[in-house]
């Protein structure tokens, strides 16, 4: 079956559905170039292609396609009590890609998008005009990675370093880019930017076995890092989230020993840490698609809206987190 299910797939972004109004911007023309070899077809607008009904999410997250579409409103997007602000009050967040290349078991992604097609706005312009209209009023803190993962998809779609051009003329502008991608290359050629901040999320190779696959190794994505810090850039590490497993505390001492041993802790940047908590609702709808993830339905507790680890298995995570981390790290550059 398995076999069958593979022979009946497209390869990876086998079709580029593209917006009529789409057409006219030069970035359209440039992404169309790297795919070469896909097909093309023109849609009169990217939700009849993504929001369709009776979508399943999993099997297209098999078979990819690329939808390149223009946004119309909403560039911006106020920074959720759920995301860390890491101190900054003036904190947004922005998409100009819905979606990931990567699947990982506990992504909210699964539960928030009817389509696992990943979604390029390339009116990124408009975007840019949003952020400048905001930067009037003061300084401003974007992370620019949340609903995807920009930097691994860099070689296909060149978003990260538009966004890195624009950090560097904008010296108000604080920009993240979160990633679990060992694609530091790919823009390895751009001199590092003081107002940008490469956040890696990192997991203990167990967990990235049997939670994130096919996302790269925490071999390689600490050889990534390690490029970066030694290239100058501002470097965030993100433990994030801490996953209850068999033998958690040796699983994380080994892991944070190893991490430490690679990377110099004292030219990290800062840390953040958390752990599992997704909509209530992105739960529900999760666990009715797939069957294949214990961790999907584990028994959390939802309050408020969000489910999360009992709060004393919680408290035992972060708190051992902490100790760990903090044998490195000052507790000062540590937010939870």
């Amino acid at each position: 079956m398995k076999n069958l299910k593979s022979c009946c797939l497209n390869d990876k972004f086998s079709h580029v559905y593209v917006e009529e109004r789409a057409l006219s911007y030069p970035l359209t023309d440039k992404i169309l170039d790297r795919f070469e070899k896909s097909e093309k077809i023109i849609i009169k607008h990217y939700k009849d292609v993504f929001c369709r009904p009776h979508q399943d999410f999993q099997l297209q997250k098999a078979s990819q396609k690329l939808i390149l579409a223009v946004k119309e409103d909403n560039f911006l997007y106020k920074g959720a009590d759920l995301c860390q602000s890491f101190g900054n009050s003036n904190f947004y967040y922005t998409s100009t890609v819905l979606n990931c290349i990567y699947n990982c078991d506990y992504c909210y992604l699964q539960g928030m998008y009817p389509s696992a097609y990943i979604t390029a706005f390339v009116n990124i312009d408009d975007f840019f005009d949003d952020v400048s209209s905001k930067l009037e009023k003061g300084p401003l803190y974007l992370t620019i990675s949340y609903d995807t993962d920009l930097l691994s998809l860099e070689t296909l779609l060149p978003f990260t370093s538009m966004w890195l051009d624009y950090a560097a003329k904008n010296p108000g502008l604080t920009l993240e880019v979160r990633t679990k991608s060992s694609n530091f290359k790919s823009v390895s050629h751009i001199e590092s930017i003081s107002n940008v901040v490469l956040a890696w999320t990192l997991s203990p190779q167990c967990i990235i076995d049997k939670h994130e696959a096919p996302s790269p190794s925490l071999e390689s994505r600490l050889k990534s890092i390690a490029a970066a810090i030694d290239a100058g850039w501002n470097v965030r590490l993100c433990f994030d989230p801490v996953i209850m497993t068999d033998n958690w505390q040796t699983v994380y001492e080994d892991f944070i020993s190893r991490v430490f041993s690679v990377l110099p802790y004292n030219k990290i940047n800062d840390v953040s840490i958390g752990s599992f908590r997704m909509s209530c609702d992105y739960l529900k709808r999760i666990r009715k698609q797939r069957n294949d993830s214990a961790l999907i339905f584990y028994p959390f507790e939802c309050k408020d809206g969000i489910a999360r680890y009992p709060a004393q298995i919680e408290k035992s995570l972060l708190d051992n987190m902490v100790s760990l981390v903090s044998e490195y790290i000052e507790k000062e550059r540590i937010f939870l």
